[in-house]
This record gives structure tokens, sequence and C-alpha cells, in this order.
């Protein structure tokens, strides 16, 4: 899977199939986007290949983690956002949007009235077990 920003000054690959994806409707992610929920894979950092420069925001989430959003200080498109050992890709940056396969959707307790899905997916009121 190939994808980048709006500009085209960051781009990556990711290898293989994510471990999640799907939609995540925090109140971080809806500020974020600006919209109801985003949609997200997770791969392996090792999975990811990344080019160009990358500015970062560091905020604590509401499960306690330290999260961290990875965007282009060009255009400032959010592109991933990171832990420890993962990036979660944003599917909006896909070359291919087609690729994207939600399966689950989190933070359910958060979404507004105005964003249901029309995909059936898994939904979780937080983060699964």
């Amino acid at each position: 899977m190939k994808g980048g920003c709006l500009c085209g000054a960051v781009r990556y690959e990711a290898r293989g199939s994510p471990i999640y994806s799907g939609f995540c409707h925090c109140r971080d992610c809806q500020r974020a986007t600006g919209t109801g929920h985003c949609c997200y894979m997770i791969f392996s950092r090792a999975d990811v290949e990344v080019t160009g420069e990358l500015s970062a925001y560091e905020k604590l989430a509401e499960n306690g983690n330290v999260t961290i959003r990875h965007f282009c200080p060009t255009c400032g498109s959010q592109i991933f956002s990171s832990g420890a050992d993962r990036w979660t890709v944003y599917a909006g940056t896909l070359d291919d949007m087609s690729l994207f396969e939600p399966t689950n959707a989190v933070f359910t307790r958060s979404r507004p009235d105005w964003d249901r899905s029309a995909v059936r997916v898994d939904e979780y009121e937080t983060l699964p077990e």
C-alpha cells in the first residue's frame, strides 16, 4: 500500500496487511480530522517505509498512553500517528483507497448521531481488549 500527503513531500509504502483497521470516533481523532471519525490502519513500524520530512504533535490519549500525530510540515496533511512499535496510517492518504478494509469501529461512545457508517463492522465503546 502506497500513499502520501496532499503536496507529495511525504510518501510511504506499507508492506503486508494491517494488524487492525477501522474507524476511530475518539474526540482526539474528531478534532484532528474535523470529522466524526478517522479511518485508520495499524502496521508494525518495520512494515512501513517513509520518505520525506515529518513534523509531530505529542498528546496524552484518553487511555493514558502518549500518542504522536505525524504530519507534513508543508501542507499539514496528517499521515500517521504512532506508538512505541506501530504506525497508524490514515486511510485517506492511500493512493488507492479501495485497499482500505475496515473491520471495527472504536470509541463509539463518542460517535455523533450524524456519523453512521453504511459498512457493518464490529463496534466497541472504547478500545477492544
